[in-house]
């Protein structure tokens, strides 16, 4: 049984947000599956959706078998990082999750034991005001664990985190999914999530674009061209001109539709010089602009 299953889900507000549009997915137990897309695209109003924090306006979505409402005891269930920003600064961390125990009768003894697992123990006396960004997100990480849950809802949880933070949090999300729980995790940093999910779900502009495993979808894709030029900008230009869809970074290119054989001989026709030249299987951001239909600008 899917541990999460969303049919037609949509959310308006007002007349003119259209947050997010006939979304239908479904996530399979002990996986770590990846909500991904750009800032704006839905992901945490679905992800406030699944918790009953927003109310859809069409659809539904259920959370190991029913509404999160009926869920009983709800946050031993499921534990979810919306939000690093609601701790009260003057509190310390370990008095800020006793405040969030309290309230949805956990133990107090669960903080401890939280606190140990993000790796705060040694700052939880401190007042929250004098943490930093990182040490804030791995606060809340600390509280949606609280309840021991099955199930782990985390928006973005990779902000403010420094490199070393970032890999603990690929350490930290492996091994939850190895003790069998599930995690649906959102971010629009492809790069940092690409090495520790399972599955993936792709949003733009409101709609599901993708969903399957991660190694299914960037295998079926189209292979990237990478050029390297100090002509750079005019080689995308040539190669728009023949259609093709270039992602520039400073002096570098990702290429989708010519082979490098084509690529080359524009190349040599347009007087550009290379340094490089490539094919590659596409990266998991590849595979986003692909689907996404998105061009970066440099």
């Amino acid at each position: 049984m899917a541990v999460i299953e969303a049919e037609h889900l949509s959310k308006r507000f007002g007349k003119k947000v259209l947050a997010v549009d006939d979304v239908s997915f479904s996530i399979q137990p002990g996986t770590i599956t990846g909500f991904l897309g750009p800032n704006g695209a839905g992901k945490t109003t679905t992800l406030r959706m699944i918790v009953d924090l927003v109310r859809p306006t069409g659809g539904s979505v259920r959370v190991l078998g029913g509404r999160y409402r009926d869920l009983a005891r709800p946050t031993t269930r499921v534990g979810a990082l919306l939000d690093a920003s609601g701790f009260h600064p003057g509190r310390s961390g370990a008095n800020a999750l006793r405040v969030v125990a309290a309230s949805a009768g956990i133990s107090y003894d669960r903080v401890d034991a939280a606190l140990e697992m993000v790796e705060l123990e040694g700052a939880a006396r401190r007042a929250v005001k004098g943490y930093s960004t990182g040490m804030k997100q791995r606060l809340a990480l600390a509280a949606a664990l609280l309840g021991d849950p099955e199930v782990l809802l985390l928006d973005e949880p990779a902000n403010g985190l420094d490199p070393e933070g970032i890999r603990w949090l690929r350490t930290f999300l492996r091994a939850r999914a190895a003790e069998g729980r599930t995690v649906l995790v959102s971010s629009h940093v492809l790069a940092e999530v690409e090495q520790t999910v399972d599955d993936i779900l792709i949003i733009s502009k409101a709609r599901l674009l993708a969903q399957g495993p991660i190694s299914e979808l960037t295998r079926t894709a189209q292979p990237v061209v990478r050029v390297r030029s100090p002509q750079a900008e005019k080689l995308e230009g040539l190669l728009i001109a023949r259609g093709a869809a270039v992602n520039r970074l400073h002096d570098a290119l990702a290429i989708r539709g010519p082979g490098s054989a084509e690529v080359g001989e524009v190349a040599l026709a347009g007087g550009v010089v290379l340094h490089e030249l490539l094919t590659e299987q596409p990266s998991l951001e590849d595979l986003f602009l692909q689907i996404a239909g998105t061009r970066r600008e440099p």
